[in-house]
């Protein structure tokens, strides 16, 4: 029988044990966020347990020194509100609950913690206004609340947060106008979204002051009114505003960022006027210096040609002394401009590197390895967030661990990234581009521009399947095409002696595939797109000689990945070749000490950063004289060195017999002569140094349909 003093003694050691487990004053508070959720589909707080000392082990949660830092449960499912009470999480420092069901208001608690760097809420249900009291977030960088219903104005306590870099307010119910001092005040911001509310008054001209501004800044489709500050045209011109959908009025200035865009980004504003758009401002227009407001296009003329004897049949004008002159000048400005350009880009090239038993060197055909990883922990670290493996097709029928668990071998590394052909376990082979591992800031931005290029199918382009974005990897997975690309096929592989001469008919046949391609880019495509780095290495052959066209839009997701920094939005710079990197199936044809890639650019591209589809024609020309006459893109001549263009035109100057411009294979095959002339012409058409002379891709493959060839 135990006395009274044995209970009271047990009692007290019981007392004292569940004191010691107790759930601190961090973790009560997370229970009450878990108490407000009424739907949890995944069982995502499954394990948050009132049993713990502290919530340090629960999914969603990090931990620094035994503080949370971080509530990260994006995308799964869950509904309810965020309630008051959030105050003891003083080390909060990032959110993120994107993608769920959460609705009501945001609380001011939600605010109470000074140490928030970001707070990642879009894609949810918030509804109410945004508490002046956000402006306490002195180290607040990235705030994102698109997508939701949230209304009234922009706090103007918001401009106090000195830090931000992101600001994403698109798709909610926004209204007045922007708080005075919003350029001025937040001084380090880069991104800003503030598209589909209804935001109205003018657009503050010290929006001009935002120099850290990259990307996109987005605007559009809001009530802004009153004219185009001219000092948004202080953003470098990488740098697109998009202003499109307003009531915005008066004349589009022409500088800096507003220069030579295209009509995209000022469309559905009916007062505004002047190039890009075809609204002529009037003479009363504020700061319209001309009745014309933009530039008289001329129709395509008839190009400089070869008869059959090789004699041009066309004259040549030669240019004015004041013509001349001004050719020089541009180019020296342009010259000078690339100089500028030059001094603030690097290049960086992301090398994978294998741990020691994973991959070795076996010799020509030698298996290289995946260096990219699946990161299971499901938090945000550092304001960086993990993704999954996303289909862009219905057919997709892969995982990311079927991926990674698959056979993979080298195909080629360059600047841009390494590619690599995988074999899936059940026989499927695939390509895949491993971008780098920069750019952790900008998913959404890759997100929509990856989704956009996932929709394009045309049998002569090559199609992106999925993608995968991570801090670790970004990767694009393609169908794999297996014969080799036109660089090739045309000039023998790198390595070897024997070439098989293309007939005729089979290089009609990939002209007129590219063609294809090309023209569904440019005009019947969702966006009518520009591919802006067209040359032989990147068409693609496939068993029949059918052409696909790859690395389309690769500039753009590169760029936004952070792997690559782009000199102009959407081209490419000319990919490195690297040494010992190519096993048997990589093309690589270095035919000149210079660089040969840069033969296939339109002489403007130096001069202007938005690609335009005449970039493309242009590249496009290149390849048929390339095509037809055998030549490299380099060619020289006893001692001097010109590209294909300029050697084109030195025959017709000297008047050199077709045969000397033809590949002599062709010459075989003289019932075909007809034809190969025809699309002589067409190539001289495209190498039109003036832009609007080039024809467009629709009128080339036009006449591409009327040549005959049997196997066509």
């Amino acid at each position: 029988m135990f006395s009274p003093l044995f209970y009271l003694v047990s009692l007290i050691c019981f007392t004292s044990n569940v004191l010691v487990r107790s759930l601190n004053d961090e973790g009560l508070s997370l229970l009450s966020f878990k108490q407000s959720i009424t739907e949890d589909p995944e069982g995502s707080l499954r394990n948050w347990n009132s049993l713990d000392e502290t919530p340090c082990s629960w999914n969603g949660i990090t931990c620094k020194q035994e503080k949370v830092t971080s509530l990260s449960i994006p995308k799964k499912g869950l509904k309810g509100f965020l309630p008051k009470g959030l105050e003891p999480l003083s080390s909060l420092r990032h959110v993120n609950l994107r993608n769920n069901g959460f609705y009501g208001g945001l609380p001011v608690e939600l605010f109470s913690s000074q140490s928030l760097q970001s707070l990642v809420l879009n894609g949810n249900m918030f509804s109410g206004v945004l508490s002046n009291e956000i402006g306490k977030l002195k180290y607040l960088q990235t705030l994102d609340l698109s997508q939701n219903s949230i209304e009234g104005a922009i706090p103007i306590s918001l401009i106090q947060c000195k830090r931000l870099k992101t600001l994403y307010l698109s798709r909610n119910n926004f209204t007045g106008s922007l708080p005075v001092g919003f350029g001025s005040g937040l001084v380090a911001l880069e991104r800003l979204d503030l598209s589909f509310n209804r935001f109205n008054g003018s657009i503050p001209s010290d929006l001009g002051e935002l120099s850290s501004l990259q990307g996109t800044v987005d605007l559009s489709h809001n009530g802004f009114s009153g004219e185009i500050p001219p000092s948004l045209g202080n953003h470098p011109e990488k740098v697109y505003i998009d202003l499109s959908y307003n009531n915005l009025s008066g004349r589009i200035p022409q500088n800096g960022a507003l220069e030579n865009r295209g009509p995209t980004a000022f469309i559905g504003n009916p007062e505004l006027c002047g190039p890009p758009l075809r609204n002529p401002c009037s003479s009363d227009t504020p700061g319209a210096s001309s009745p014309s407001s933009f530039p008289f296009v001329p129709e395509n003329n008839p190009p400089l040609t070869l008869g059959n004897n090789g004699s041009s049949n066309g004259k040549r004008r030669g240019l004015s002394k004041n013509t001349v002159v001004a050719i020089v000048v541009s180019d020296i400005v342009g010259i000078c401009l690339i100089g500028l350009i030059f001094s603030y880009c690097y290049w960086r090239l992301w090398v994978c590197s294998c741990k020691k038993g994973k991959g070795g060197d076996d010799g020509k055909g030698r298996k290289d390895c995946f260096c990219f990883r699946k990161d299971e922990s499901g938090t945000l670290s550092d304001n960086v967030e993990h993704y999954d493996l996303v289909p862009l097709d219905a057919e997709v029928g892969f995982d990311l661990d079927e991926l990674l668990k698959a056979s993979a071998f080298v195909l080629g590394k360059s600047g841009i990234g390494i590619m690599y052909k995988v074999v899936l376990e059940d026989g499927l082979t695939l390509a895949v581009r491993r971008l780098g591992e920069g750019g952790s800031q900008r998913y959404k931005e890759f997100q929509t521009e990856v989704e956009a290029i996932g929709k394009i199918r045309h049998p002569n382009i090559v199609t992106l399947r999925a993608y995968y974005w991570s801090i670790d990897e970004k990767l694009l997975i393609y169908d794999y095409i297996s014969n080799g690309n036109l660089e090739a096929a045309i000039h023998g592989r790198t390595g070897t002696i024997s070439l098989t001469p293309l007939s005729w008919s089979i290089r009609l046949r990939i002209i007129k595939g590219i063609g294809r391609g090309l023209a569904y880019l440019h005009e019947f495509s969702p966006k009518k797109y520009v591919h802006g780095d067209l040359k032989p290495n990147n068409i693609l052959l496939a068993h029949d000689m059918e052409p696909h066209i790859s690395d389309f839009g690769l500039g753009r997701l590169a760029n936004i990945a952070g792997g690559f920094p782009m000199l102009q939005s959407d081209r490419l710079p000319s990919e490195k070749k690297e040494q010992h990197s190519a096993p048997s199936e990589v093309v690589i044809n270095n035919s000149s000490a210079l660089n040969p890639d840069s033969c296939y650019q339109a002489p403007e591209a130096l001069k202007v950063v938005k690609p335009s589809q005449k970039w493309d024609v242009y590249s496009f020309g290149v390849i048929l004289l390339e095509m037809v006459s055998g030549r490299s893109p380099m060619v020289q001549v006893g001692t001097t060195e010109m590209n294909l263009v300029q050697w084109i035109e030195y025959c017709i100057e000297e008047k050199s017999p077709l045969a000397d411009v033809l590949d002599p294979f062709l010459a075989r095959e003289p019932e075909r002569e007809e034809d190969i002339v025809t699309v002589l012409r067409i190539a001289l058409a495209c190498v039109q140094t003036t832009p609007e002379r080039r024809p467009s891709m629709k009128h080339i493959c036009e006449t591409l349909i009327r040549l005959n060839a049997s196997t066509v």
